[in-house]
């Protein structure tokens, strides 16, 4: 376990993901004494490999909300330069930056000896023909493919033994996240008919659309309305296909845009091979989450709602079963921003250094 000061550094502070995960980092208390290094994305070439940065821009200008009397009005958000985060001796980098950027940041940082959690979909993928919705450029190169195969799926409950010495965190989807937390203990058990299918309607709060405004996440277009997108080609499906070893039959995905700020419900319906009991899944659920302080598993028929997670780091798993014993509905619930993306990260964090791994998240 480490006892000393570790310092971080945050690139893409600027987005919702961005802004809570300087919150928790900023509160962090196994990082007292020493605040992340702020850093924008938006900088020229020469900047970026290290020359003459450009001007720095208070954080709580662009956040006043994280504005406090210990010292936070005077953090700044200054140029990326990997000078900067030489000098100021940082250790582990987050990107909350686009996909593409954390292309081409990520193995430049492993290089330099920087350890990385990546919000962003670069790196989770471990399955070229998975990956290929992304349409990266550098697909198939030989260097590319020695830093994903650094690279661990960031889900603490399934590979938290990985994540401790990992050079490269992968931060799941916050869709993924919901689905798959819910899944696989069933899915390990081999209790699900997958002949029958298995099918996830998810439902995710704007923000999860990321912080640029686009016509479909305008208020005019989202207020009021509940519309589906990404059907059968959403950027999450090769998350459920890899890590709950599922083929593109066995499984229908389909997310919906929900008029509210944050949150994520997913509902899952599944058949069971045989008639189960409601006692044997409880059981299921508590078995292989008995050591994971962020997912919630409820009572039987007692099904979890957006407001019992928003704003934490938990996901909440209830399910109902039919009277056949072989139909059951799932719900799983999370905060997209939190356990979908910045909280699960500083738990990836944790469990990297050796602390508590709900420290700060609780």
């Amino acid at each position: 376990m480490s006892t000393r000061a570790i310092q971080t550094a945050v690139v893409g502070v600027g987005g919702y993901a961005g802004m809570e995960l300087a919150r928790l980092l900023l509160h962090h208390p196994q990082l007292n004494g020493a605040p992340p290094v702020f850093a924008g994305r938006g900088t020229s070439a020469a900047e970026a490999s290290g020359g003459a940065p450009g001007s720095a821009v208070p954080l709580s200008t662009i956040h006043p909300r994280l504005m406090d009397n210990n010292g936070s009005a005077g953090l700044l958000v200054e140029p990326f330069s990997w000078k900067l985060f030489k000098s100021r001796g940082v250790e582990v980098l987050f990107l909350a930056t686009p996909h593409e950027q954390s292309r081409e940041w990520v193995p430049e940082a492993l290089a330099r000896g920087i350890r990385v959690i990546d919000l962003s979909g670069a790196w989770r993928l471990n399955e070229s023909a998975n990956r290929a919705v992304y349409k990266f450029e550098d697909e198939g190169k030989q260097s590319t493919d020695a830093v994903q195969a650094k690279s661990v799926y960031g889900m603490p409950e399934l590979h938290r033994d990985d994540i401790r010495g990992a050079e490269l965190i992968a931060n799941p989807g916050c869709y993924a996240t919901s689905i798959i937390l819910a899944l696989k203990p069933l899915v390990a058990k081999g209790w699900v008919d997958l002949q029958r299918g298995i099918v996830c309607d998810s439902k995710s709060g704007v923000s999860g659309a990321g912080k640029a405004p686009t016509a479909k996440t305008h208020f005019m277009y989202a207020a009021d309305n509940l519309s589906a997108y990404g059907v059968f080609g959403h950027r999450h499906t090769g998350e459920l296909l890899e890590q709950l070893e599922l083929q593109p039959e066995q499984i229908v995905f389909t997310p919906h845009l929900l008029p509210i700020p944050r949150g994520i419900l997913s509902t899952i319906y599944v058949w069971f091979k045989e008639a189960m009991d409601a006692d044997r899944i409880k059981s299921c659920f508590d078995n292989f989450y008995a050591a994971s302080p962020m997912v919630r598993v409820f009572s039987a028929g007692n099904l979890p709602q957006i407001q019992y997670s928003a704003y934490t780091n938990f996901c909440d798993i209830g399910f109902q079963l039919a009277k056949d014993g072989k139909r059951c509905v799932l719900v799983s619930c999370l905060d997209n921003l939190l356990k979908g993306a910045a909280g699960q990260a500083v738990q990836n964090l944790n469990l990297m250094y050796g602390w508590n791994e709900a420290e700060g998240l609780v």
